[in-house]
């Protein structure tokens, strides 16, 4: 990281000063991102589909009654259609589009809050500095001091023949996943490729297990990208501690505030907006439950069971639980004593059924993926275990979507 949040930030490749940006759903448990490599000039995007136009169009103006008259909006854009190959959101329409896909995104368990999402309107952000400041503003605003708000920062769109701007991190935030020689990893191994990646780029540190990785921009898919050092003042961190065992503390562990989800794509009524990165709040779990705990990942449940005195020489002594149990509430009371906004998983799952019920007096279903909603920590004792879901339908639009 950059020493001190008043610093300049760099382009290693360009040595060019970043101009300050004004102030203007939770994924812990996805697979490993593929590995960024540099990209083949990207294809000329796909004319906007008009059925998907007209959905989204119609669906804005349901469910929002003072938009104003439907069918003289749905000419407008139709038009724009023939004459370009697409068209432009109105903000309302971006914010009303975001907000929906949170609603719809079925493997999100916070989605009772998807109208409190923060919509920032960022369309005519094109150069990779000025991305990268907004990005670290993105963080600024969602952080806030520790109460953490949902804002996702919507960039230029793909427009037929002028694919819009790419960013190459998985999240805004994330550490870095460094292999030793002897096959060995200190750091987060789900950012290996990620960090050799940066590597290539010219981004040199030393080799610690807590790194901030720098994030990398594309401007123009298909060109190398630009990478940029986070300020200070834009990572917060959480140093974990256990409420009853002072050694939790000697182990060096901590994660980051906010998890800003950076590499999918955004498509609202047929438009797709590559670059819009989101966020929610942490669910305990995500960190404690996976990202320190996964064989794959930090794999401290090992550690953490000798450190409390476990017998590990069988299974029968569920030594991995009573360890996973310890880790998961260190996390919750270092978050409560920062001051940082986090769920708890019983209190989370009861909140989504809540948001089930509110959607069902409107009227409208919620899909989810019962795999991602059920906690992984004490599933069977939470109450979204014990039901069925609405089922999953990839094509329902708006959506957070696989980048491609």
């Amino acid at each position: 990281m950059a020493s001190g949040g008043n610093t300049l930030i760099f382009s290693r490749r360009r040595r060019k000063p970043v101009p300050s940006a004004g102030s203007c759903p939770y994924a812990a448990g996805a697979p490993a991102p593929a590995a960024p490599t540099p990209e083949p000039p990207a294809p000329a995007p796909d004319l906007t589909d008009r059925q998907q136009a007209e959905r989204f169009i119609r669906q804005f103006h349901d469910e929002q009654p003072g938009a104003g008259a439907c069918d003289s909006r749905l000419r407008e854009v139709l038009a724009e259609i023939d004459r370009t190959g697409t068209y432009a959101h109105t903000g309302d329409e971006l914010a009303f589009g975001a907000r929906l896909a949170w609603r719809n995104a079925a493997r999100c368990i916070g989605r009772l809050y998807w109208r409190s999402l923060v919509v920032r309107d960022l369309r005519h952000v094109t150069s990779a500095d000025d991305i990268a400041a907004a990005c670290f503003a993105h963080l600024r605003l969602a952080g806030n001091d520790g109460r953490i708000r949902p804002v996702v920062s919507v960039f230029a769109p793909d427009r037929p023949g002028r694919p819009g701007p790419r960013i190459v991190n998985d999240q805004l935030v994330r550490y870095a996943g460094h292999r030793t020689p002897d096959g060995a990893s200190i750091g987060d191994p789900r950012s290996a490729s990620l960090t050799a990646y940066a590597r290539e780029l010219g981004w040199k540190r030393d080799e610690e297990p807590f790194q901030v990785l720098p994030l990398m921009v594309r401007e123009h898919p298909g060109e190398r990208p630009e990478w940029y050092e986070l300020p200070d003042d834009s990572v917060r961190e959480v140093p974990l501690t256990h409420p009853e065992h002072a050694w939790f503390a000697e182990l060096g562990l901590r994660w980051y505030a906010v998890p800003a989800i950076s590499d999918m794509t955004l498509e609202i009524g047929g438009v797709r907006y590559p670059a819009a990165p989101f966020n929610g709040w942490y669910m305990g779990t995500e960190i404690g439950a996976r990202n320190l705990a996964d064989a794959e990942r930090y794999d401290l449940l090992p550690l953490v069971a000798d450190r409390l005195g476990l017998d590990r020489s069988t299974e029968r002594t569920l030594w991995r639980d009573r360890a996973l149990v310890e880790l998961n509430l260190a996390v919750l009371h270092s978050y409560q004593e920062a001051g940082v906004t986090m769920a708890d998983h019983h209190t989370e799952s009861r909140r989504f059924l809540r948001h089930i019920a509110q959607e069902s007096r409107h009227g409208r279903t919620t899909p989810a993926d019962w795999s991602w909603i059920v906690p992984p920590v004490s599933g069977s004792a939470t109450p979204v275990f014990h039901r069925y879901y609405d089922p999953v339908d990839p094509a329902l639009r708006p959506a957070f979507l696989p980048r491609t």
